[in-house]
């Protein structure tokens, strides 16, 4: 007899959870979020998960409290009798702190690793890490998809002429490589420093774009000013045009303002986060499909690779 399947959703990422439940052949569980007049959360499962094999999505953006709620979530099912509890988060708040880079910091994405494995999740499902081997953070199974799988057929849909790839960094070079490989394309570089988080003191291009149509890639796009930049940076070197893939908005302060007036062509994000506000050069693309058939494979014991290689 096939193990019941449940899927649930946290409070940011509702729309998410509810096309994943649907993609995958099913309705979205019943669950209820308590809030106390102090802000303190107590979730309750509506519906019995004994013996089911339980899928809680939930991104961790904001990272704190979203984070918290999904812990007691995992919690909540764990003793309420799930047979396998898997976390499911499209975005994994705090990877940008994947390593100690200056003296006295926390390694923040180890400490949420940590967390996660504390309250007895039996695997964790995510989709591009800022950093991959925050995958080494864990002991227990993590499936991390490729946003490309989704995004990279959008790109060839436009049938651009003269494509080459450029990374907004340099720590993002493995990322666009890989990205640009599945168009047998060249890539640049946009070489950046930083004083301080959030704030670039200078960049350059490393590589020629003259008459080329330039697709950035990158992970996050948070305050949008690296990605801005770029662009314009790009533009004044000769590119033809220029569009961003993006694979989780986070778009804080002024990112959607910056991308409204910047010289981007659009900026393509997935549904990771969901979108706060109207912008009408960014398109949307769902991860729903991608995130159904990882649960399916899991379910049914089938490869997971399969689906991005």
């Amino acid at each position: 007899m096939a193990q019941l399947v449940k899927i649930f959703a946290g409070n940011a990422s509702p729309e998410l959870g509810k096309a994943i439940a649907e993609a995958y052949g099913t309705r979205l569980g019943d669950l209820s979020i308590q809030r106390f007049a102090d802000t303190e959360l107590g979730p309750s499962f509506n519906e019995s998960v004994r013996g089911c094999a339980v899928f809680l999505i939930q991104s961790t953006n904001p990272p704190a409290e979203n984070l918290m709620e999904l812990m007691l979530m995992v919690d909540a099912a764990k003793r309420a009798s799930a047979a396998s509890v898997t976390v499911v988060m499209p975005y994994f708040g705090y990877a940008r702190q994947d390593r100690k880079d200056k003296p006295r910091v926390s390694i923040g994405a180890k400490v949420v690793a940590e967390f996660i494995q504390s309250v007895g999740t039996d695997r964790l499902m995510t989709c591009d890490l800022h950093a991959g081997q925050i995958q080494g953070f864990f002991d227990i199974p993590v499936d991390h998809l490729d946003g490309a799988t989704v995004s990279a057929p959008y790109i060839k849909s436009l049938n651009l002429d003269d494509l080459i790839f450029a990374s907004p960094d340099v720590g993002g070079v493995v990322r666009t490589r890989a990205f640009a490989k599945k168009f047998g394309a060249e890539i640049v570089v946009c070489d950046k420093m930083r004083l301080r988080a959030n704030e670039i003191a200078s960049m350059q291009v490393i590589g020629d774009v003259t008459g080329m149509n330039v697709v950035l890639v990158d992970d996050i796009v948070d305050t949008a000013g690296t990605i801005c930049k770029a662009a314009e940076l790009l533009m004044e070197r000769g590119a033809k045009s220029v569009r961003a893939v993006i694979t989780h908005g986070v778009l804080s302060g002024p990112a959607h303002e910056r991308i409204r007036n910047s010289v981007l062509e659009e900026l393509v994000i997935t549904d990771t986060i969901p979108l706060k506000e109207e912008n009408h050069k960014i398109r949307v693309i769902s991860l729903a499909n991608l995130f159904a058939q990882a649960i399916r494979n899991v379910v049914t014991h089938e490869s997971i690779s399969s689906l991005f290689i």
